[in-house]
């Protein structure tokens, strides 16, 4: 009787894993799996410091690299974690192959559990060092996390396909999210203005992150944080007035006319264009003016005082803040006031 369901339990475990083998999959997916660490998170880069890329092919030497990174290099930056999780989640729409569903979930453990108790995210989890443990609007970290989570609370983008438990989990994430959001943008003399890249963990102040990315207000990043409160289906009346100052400040501080142009072998520059108005990508906390953070730490008041590196290999200026007030904060308000 025995041998009888031992050779049961056997033919089994050989059809469920044939079962397995046969499921439609996605390379790039299959490749999301390897890469994904074992605290459920994504790397941006590999141990070696090289760039991980889905488009290279799994060699064994890569490989090698792959499982020698630790946790330690899970991160928000440059969209790791959050590209991974949204695309396997649509991955296992299309094929219905559960390992991928596991893993999206897994990663989602990972985005709840990396969240601080006053709602901010770090660059990095669970690395402290340097300026990872920095509460990071920086690129965009935490927005596309709360974005992700959203999705979670409202069973959007193919996210009601998760198990119902994370539903609770993610409306409280956010709910502690948009508190940290609140908290954090900068007043001037009383006034609300936008948000910095990043804020000290403990002290909820802005701080600053490399060399060349200062304490400072950060236009890019503020024009991402205001579309994800704008999205808010209920605003209340301190997000409703979170929302309209920062617009004013955007309003206030346009360069019309102007669009920067950095185009491979010119130089930098603020160039005329009447179709365009520009922000820096830095203004002062305090002067509204903006400023350049140089390779050795110093701060200079005009673009052309950079060295010619940082000059040419960063966005100084950009148009970020001009659909959102020509277009979306028009359309939002109109909304909003019926």
């Amino acid at each position: 009787m025995i041998k009888i369901k031992t050779l049961f339990t056997i033919a089994c475990s050989i059809l469920l894993a044939s079962c397995y083998a046969q499921m439609p999959t996605d390379s790039t997916a299959e490749k999301m799996l390897v890469y994904q660490l074992g605290n459920g998170g994504w790397p941006k880069q590999l141990e070696d410091k090289s760039v991980v890329n889905y488009g290279a092919t799994l060699t064994p030497e890569l490989l090698a690299k792959v499982k020698a990174t630790t946790d330690k290099h899970a991160t928000f930056d440059n969209k790791a974690t959050s590209r991974e999780v949204v695309y396997l989640i649509g991955a296992y729409k299309k094929t219905q192959n559960k390992a991928y569903l596991k893993a999206a979930e897994k990663g989602l453990d990972y985005i709840l559990a990396a969240q601080y108790p006053n709602g901010g995210w770090p660059q990095y989890y669970p690395d402290q060092s340097l300026y990872r443990s920095q509460i990071t609007f920086n690129d965009d970290a935490m927005i596309n996390v709360l974005n992700i989570l959203r999705d979670v609370a409202e069973k959007k983008n193919d996210f009601d396909l998760v198990d119902q438990r994370y539903v609770g989990r993610a409306e409280k994430a956010i709910a502690k999210g948009i508190d940290c959001i609140l908290k954090t943008q900068v007043k001037q003399k009383g006034e609300l203005s936008i948000w910095a890249a990043q804020y000290d963990k403990d002290t909820m102040l802005p701080a600053k992150a490399r060399n060349f990315e200062p304490a400072s207000l950060a236009t890019s990043e503020s024009v991402g944080i205001i579309r994800f409160l704008m999205g808010i289906k209920s605003p209340s009346a301190e997000i409703k007035k979170s929302i309209a100052a920062a617009v004013k400040w955007f309003d206030t501080y346009k360069i019309s006319g102007y669009r920067f142009d950095r185009e491979k072998g010119k130089t930098a520059a603020l160039v005329q264009d009447n179709s365009s108005m520009a922000w820096a990508r830095f203004y002062d906390l305090d002067k509204n003016v903006p400023i350049f953070g140089d390779r050795d730490n110093s701060i200079k008041l005009k673009l052309e005082e950079l060295i010619p590196e940082r000059r040419n290999g960063y966005a100084w200026y950009g148009s970020w803040g001009q659909k959102l007030i020509e277009k979306e904060y028009p359309k939002w308000l109109a909304t909003k006031e019926k």
